[in-house]
């Protein structure tokens, strides 16, 4: 089975031409080698993609006929992602935070159309 399939199958991506242009661009690697989209994928393989900033590893364990639901996706995978990828990203969320306190500094475009409806009204 192709890995771009593979991967859709197993629910990393919503449509297979996401997985192939993920392939495309790198972001996928089969044993320690970067993957083209064609690349056949066998049980014990090793895929290792980057996907939102975080390396998922996985080991194939079984090729799946079709796509499968979420639920089933354990039977033909098993995710081997360090703790550490999920804690990383989870900084990244408060990282992302705005960067002004709200009432501080120059009012943003939505601010200023707020406190005009609001004077608007009396």
């Amino acid at each position: 089975m192709r890995v771009d399939k593979f991967l859709w199958c197993v629910r990393y991506y919503k449509t297979r031409s996401l997985a192939t242009q993920a392939c495309k661009k790198g972001k996928v690697k089969i044993n320690d080698t970067v993957a083209k989209a064609s690349r056949e994928v066998y049980a014990t393989d090793k895929i290792e993609l980057r996907k939102n900033q975080i390396k998922y590893q996985l080991t194939v364990n079984d090729l799946p006929p079709n796509r499968v639901g979420a639920k089933l996706v354990d039977i033909y995978r098993t995710d081997t992602t360090p703790k550490e990828a999920f804690e990383a990203q989870e900084l990244l969320k408060y990282s992302k935070d705005y960067y002004r306190k709200k009432g501080t500094g120059r009012p943003t475009k939505k601010d200023r159309r707020d406190l005009d409806n609001y004077y608007e009204e009396e």
